[in-house]
């Protein structure tokens, strides 16, 4: 081992674990998908989750509210069929905005992996990727045994920090070009009706919030329930950058306070029968990293309804950028419908590599858009497709077929409301 003042070498022997001809890392929405729409091809699909459960920041953070992205198709459409049938629409092309328990999805996403064939590994980190020139080859992670490997044919990064592709020498880009600066954090919380007026509960290191002007948003904003008599609040936010420790760090303990604070206001105000029922084990993340790939998704792009040949994810969600600087602002702009295009999920420099999820090739403005959770699954879903197209046809994965792509994106129930030109 060798040091200096920046950094230290290390050099060690890693066993591998398994191997498979896809690795997918990242349980979340992308992640998900990706692994279904590779093992549906026939494919054997390994992918590893860093925490204890799947399905992203939607129950890991209690996110648990689909945000309306105009096209309700393939897996996601699947995922509401069968976890909230009275809220699927009739044809793909109705939006919905339905909420859902986060700990019904956490069951139905372990069986339908398990159903499907998924090889999952809980509680396994992503530590490195392992390299032969430009392709990667595989991954190291941590596990509850050590350091070990997983190797595969293809990869795909589903981290939504783009930790993958930058382990890989993918040149990344971080927030607003700028400064750089990312959309703040949010700790969403549930509260329920108990029948009765309940002690306001307020530990002494929080705020008091005497009008709306005061929250942490500006704000009210949350979702009520009226069968079971509960609320969806997300009204918390802490400005930084959610892949740095040190912001991370402060955000877990600021938006602990904070939902202590909104919780207490919202019970003088209106909701005096409330009490906290539910805080997620970590503040979710907005934004992070973005690769830079093939094709960069613009905000030009969203304005415009952009068309394009190698189109893989339809949304109309609207632009919608909680302020970078932590003040009491949101940027929202309706949209019409625009493509996503297979290119922004390309990495530059790197063989082997797909990117699926909130950390595309985006520009800040546009990943505020597509970053949400039904249009991840959409990224992911074409991802696990595109990637068992390269391995049937032996080819870099910036070479298949889009015929092809668009062919067994339909097989697997993908429709799309403007038919793809190519």
């Amino acid at each position: 081992m060798s040091t200096n003042h920046a950094s230290i070498s290390t050099s060690r022997n890693v066993p591998v674990h398994d191997s498979a001809d896809i690795i997918v890392v990242g349980g979340g929405p992308a992640g998900v998908a990706a692994a279904i729409g590779a093992v549906r091809r026939g494919k054997k699909v390994i992918l590893i989750e860093h925490s204890g459960q799947l399905g992203g920041m939607g129950t890991l953070a209690n996110v648990s509210v689909f945000m309306g992205v105009g096209n309700v198709t393939g897996i996601y459409r699947e995922l509401i069929a069968e976890v909230m049938p009275e809220a699927l629409p009739s044809t793909h092309q109705q939006g919905i905005w339905p909420q859902y328990s986060p700990f019904k999805v956490r069951h139905y996403l372990n069986q339908k992996l398990e159903k499907e064939g998924v090889q999952v590994y809980y509680h396994v980190s992503f530590v490195d990727s392992l390299m032969e020139g430009n392709r990667i080859i595989g991954i190291v992670a941590h596990t509850r045994e050590g350091l070990r490997a997983f190797m595969g044919k293809a990869v795909i990064d589903c981290t939504g920090d783009a930790a993958v592709a930058r382990a890989a020498g993918v040149p990344i880009r971080t927030g607003r070009d700028s400064d750089h600066m990312t959309q703040p954090m949010t700790l969403m919380f549930t509260m329920q009706d108990t029948g009765q007026p309940v002690k306001p509960y307020l530990p002494e290191d929080c705020y008091y919030y005497e009008s709306v002007a005061d929250l942490p948003q500006g704000r009210l904003l949350y979702w009520e329930v009226k069968e079971d008599r509960t609320l969806l609040v997300n009204m918390t936010r802490v400005k930084g950058n959610g892949a740095r420790m040190e912001d991370i760090n402060f955000a877990e303990k600021e938006a602990l306070r904070q939902v202590f604070s909104v919780a207490h206001y919202l019970q003088r105000n209106g909701y005096a029968n409330y009490i906290i029922s539910h805080i997620p084990g970590q503040t979710g993340v907005r934004e992070t990293n973005q690769i830079e790939g093939s094709y960069t998704l613009t905000e030009n792009d969203l304005i415009n309804s952009a068309v394009f040949d190698d189109v893989i994810a339809q949304s109309d969600y609207e632009i919608d950028i909680h302020s970078p600087d932590g003040g009491k602002t949101t940027d929202e702009r309706r949209l019409g419908l625009y493509d996503i295009p297979y290119r922004c999920m390309l990495p530059k420099q790197i063989e082997g590599l797909l990117v699926a999820g909130r950390c595309i090739s985006a520009t800040h403005v546009a990943m505020s858009s597509m970053r949400v959770q039904a249009t991840c699954y959409a990224l992911g879903q074409a991802a696990g497709v595109a990637a068992s197209i390269a391995i049937d046809e032996q080819q870099p994965l910036a070479d298949i077929s889009i015929a092809a792509l668009h062919d067994n994106l339909q097989q697997q129930g993908v429709e799309f409301r403007r038919k793809p030109v190519s």
